[in-house]
């Protein structure tokens, strides 16, 4: 009873001063998608709000993020042409190069993040490269050529790397790779522990991943796996990774919380697209007080221990702080 007594006698401003957990500007990476072409903004039908745009589009999206304080981005890439291995993503002509080199000539303070992954490049929508014989992906070969995109991104100016294909052993091959070609200070994010989830749908429809058979249960996450999960990390730190990730983030924020726990190194969450999607559809059926579950949600993944959160609401989120 006097400790309830007490906390009703808190006014706002003494709360802000005593609340153990706070959101800022600066814990977001915002995911850019990105095509070629001139004056394309596409919206995605699955996730209102979030957009295809051509190079020109996404430098003007720069520029309003800025001004909302935001000037961390994570570029995803969509090619015109697919093939088996991703040939875009290994070609310094390349969307995502091209990308990047227009984005840093722009807006130089901008922090460019890059998903190094293949699913976006290849004509099946999997991770790598595929062993005819097995149907899966040739973990070995895509360490490969994942050395190679890693090394299209640093030339072209990008500010982290984050791979996000979950091969075995992905950390210290890009790590070797991109010291023996002198991006020894460039950090790797890395998606270390990444769920075969139900979540991801709406992604793959803005980014036309979507295998053409079978699923990528093979190289992520089984979801019911916990000490697997958190071992995942642990290895991906042993390895030199600079920055630890789980995705998805609502359902396991207790995999965060264990990992955190852990390491030493940052964590970042990735807030992903049927999370975004289920919030958004539910305010705009008026099921749901939006701006305040918005928040909620991003004080949950701080406490749990994200330093970083990759999310779609990173706009709205930047727009309720300037409140």
């Amino acid at each position: 009873m006097f400790q309830r007594f007490r906390r009703t006698r808190l006014n706002t401003h003494l709360r802000s001063l005593v609340r153990e957990t706070s959101v800022s500007v600066n814990d977001f990476i915002y995911p850019l998608f990105v095509r070629s072409g001139e004056k394309i903004k596409t919206e995605v039908s699955s996730m209102p709000g979030v957009f295809q745009m051509s190079i020109d589009e996404v430098l003007k999206e720069c520029e309003e993020l800025k001004k909302l304080g935001l000037y961390s981005i994570i570029l995803f890439g969509i090619p015109d042409v697919k093939d088996s291995i991703g040939s875009d993503s290994l070609c310094e002509h390349g969307i995502i190069a091209k990308a990047i080199r227009a984005i840093k000539e722009a807006h130089p303070e901008m922090f460019v993040v890059t998903d190094l992954c293949f699913c976006e490049y290849t004509d099946h929508g999997h991770c790598g490269i595929i062993d005819e014989k097995n149907q899966t992906v040739n973990n070995d070969a895509t360490l490969k050529i994942s050395a190679q995109q890693a090394i299209v991104h640093a030339k072209a100016g990008a500010d982290m790397i984050a791979p996000s294909g979950m091969m075995d052993g992905i950390i210290t091959t890009l790590r070797e790779a991109l010291d023996g070609a002198g991006y020894e200070n460039l950090p790797i994010m890395s998606y270390s522990t990444k769920f075969a989830s139900g979540y991801y749908g709406p992604f793959r429809e803005v980014a036309e991943s979507t295998p053409s058979f079978g699923d990528r249960a093979s190289y992520q996450m089984d979801p019911a796996n916990r000490r697997e999960a958190i071992a995942e990390s642990i290895s991906d730190e042993a390895q030199g990774a600079d920055i630890l990730m789980v995705k998805p983030a609502l359902a396991y924020l207790d995999i965060v919380r264990e990992i955190k726990d852990a390491t030493s190194l940052p964590m970042a969450v990735y807030n992903v697209s049927g999370e975004y999607a289920m919030i958004k559809f539910a305010g705009m059926q008026g099921l749901i007080d939006y701006d305040r579950v918005v928040m909620e949600t991003m004080v949950s993944f701080k406490r749990a221990g994200a330093d970083i959160i990759i999310s779609y609401h990173a706009k709205e989120v930047a727009k309720m702080l300037q409140k």
